[in-house]
């Protein structure tokens, strides 16, 4: 099967870095692409055209930290540190956890968040989703059934369930600490290997087991080990949550006497297989040092890659500091959403824009280093150079963004033109392996009037269930006021 592709822009790869093409066109066999250049070059005898006309056709956005939940942002990302605390589990919820969502409900949540994904032009995702509405943490049938759908929805999905030793508990006056339960964190781990061989096994392409441990603090050092050492014997990524935030380095700081990267370093994880969201707390930050002494060289020198979501660090409260000095440095950068909705577009916006805020210059605004995070960063990160870019030989993931919406406005270069203008709902074309996901939002198989009317359901589900883990046993109006009080 031959596709040809074209478009009035086309972001190609010259063998060094992106570049922008008029009048473009790509084909693809099967899941290859086997040309990339001027329309009017392009080989004759194919089996299928798709004329983009005024758009942008680029890699496929790859997301490392992809939210396949429920959005709880919409609920958490606005009150103090006390407010925090009081959406944490309290310390006799611990004793008296349970599902928020059934087994069934969680499948939904994972598919409904896939389809986002595809809608947002994203072709590959790790995904990653809040342990608070589980019993624990996530399980190898719940990641099963995600490779299926993910699979049969035709995404690219590097995929493994969480697990932890612990989970962050709030004391009844409102002190933070975890709370470890380690064999549980054995249990998980062991489960993720079972997972990790039976998905390698199944030999998918669209399918890679990843390890998917969660955040750094809920982690025994013996776990962290265990997870490094079972990586190593199958030439496994990991994923870790960690230099994220303050609390973090506090916990950290206080139980093993050393800061989160001497933890990742000591117990074996520190080389390049490990991809780390969010990166932020390391020397360099204002609100650790503030002065470099080290810690971007020895992320460097172990070829660790960031994951970083601008977007949802903004909207918590945080940046890298700053996204230029751990480009210089060497940091490999990858992107994440982390948040709802997956819209990495919006995501490069705010980095972009916060870029300038922090440097106090417009030069800072780096948008080709954000969108070689979005697309060849994130491949490096994966190990994978067949995927983050449009050349002859790489596999054929693409995303196109319509330029011809008159919100839009004018179109200079296309690039800053759809960041400036635009969101990742201007996706109009999704593609994996050379086949169509998405196009002009809609996806084969589909009901989206379902997936709305699901979201909102299973929505107030998690909000509901907020009130029961509540050190203060609040309502949910006290959890969550409203901007403006509601007319009586």
């Amino acid at each position: 099967m031959r596709t040809l592709l074209t478009a009035d822009h086309v972001l190609v790869f010259d063998g060094t870095s992106h570049r922008e093409l008029r009048q473009g066109a790509v084909v693809v066999e099967d899941d290859m692409i086997v040309f990339a250049g001027p329309a009017d070059q392009a080989p004759s005898g194919v089996d299928e055209r798709l004329e983009l006309g005024e758009s942008l056709l680029m890699p496929g956005l790859i997301d490392l930290d992809a939210l396949t939940d429920i959005d709880h942002l919409i609920l958490d990302a606005w009150g103090t540190r006390e407010q925090a605390a009081r959406l944490q589990w309290s310390e006799d919820y611990f004793d008296r956890r349970r599902h928020v969502f059934d087994e069934d409900e969680r499948a939904r949540i994972r598919e409904i968040a896939l389809v986002q994904l595809a809608l947002h032009g994203v072709t590959s995702y790790m995904p990653i989703a809040s342990e608070v509405h589980s019993v624990w943490a996530e399980s190898a049938g719940d990641l099963h059934r995600m490779a299926a759908f993910s699979r049969a929805l035709g995404l690219r999905g590097f995929l493994g369930p969480s697990y932890r030793s612990g989970v962050n508990v709030v004391t009844p006056s409102g002190e933070r600490r975890v709370r470890f339960a380690p064999e549980e964190g054995e249990l998980g781990l062991a489960d993720a290997i079972r997972f990790h061989d039976e998905l390698a096994a199944l030999g998918e392409p669209l399918l890679t087991p990843v390890f998917l441990p969660c955040r750094i603090e809920t982690l025994t050092p013996e776990l962290l080990a265990a997870t490094g050492a079972a990586a190593a014997e199958r030439g496994a990524i990991v994923r870790l949550h960690a230099l994220q935030g303050e609390v973090e380095r506090e916990l950290i700081l206080e139980a093993h006497g050393c800061t989160p990267l001497e933890l990742i370093e000591r117990m074996g994880l520190l080389n390049d297989r490990l991809i780390v969201p969010h990166g932020v707390f390391l020397d360099v930050n204002p609100r650790v040092h503030g002065e470099d002494r080290g810690d971007l060289a020895r992320l460097v020198d172990a070829g660790v890659s960031i994951v970083h979501c601008p977007l949802t660090n903004a909207r918590y409260g945080s940046e890298l500091e700053t996204f230029q000095r751990y480009r210089d440095a060497g940091v490999n950068i990858a992107l994440g959403t982390d948040s709802f909705p997956p819209d990495l577009i919006r995501g490069i916006d705010t980095g972009v824009s916060v870029a300038k805020v922090q440097n106090g210059s417009l030069a800072a605004g780096d948008l080709a280093g954000y969108v070689d995070a979005a697309t060849l960063g994130g491949a490096k990160a994966l190990h994978r150079p067949d995927l983050g870019k449009i050349a002859v030989g790489a596999q054929a993931d693409l995303t196109a963004f319509r330029l011809d919406d008159v919100r839009m406005g004018a179109v200079d270069d296309p690039l800053r033109t759809l960041v400036l203008n635009g969101t990742a709902r201007d996706a109009c074309l999704t593609m994996v392996a050379g086949r169509v996901v998405m196009r002009d939002g809609k996806i084969d198989g589909i009901d989206l009037d379902a997936i709305r009317d699901d979201t909102q359901i299973l929505f107030g589900q998690m909000r509901n269930a907020y009130t029961g883990r509540d050190h203060r046993s609040g309502t949910t109006d006290e959890l969550f006021p409203p901007v403006f009080p509601r007319h009586a």
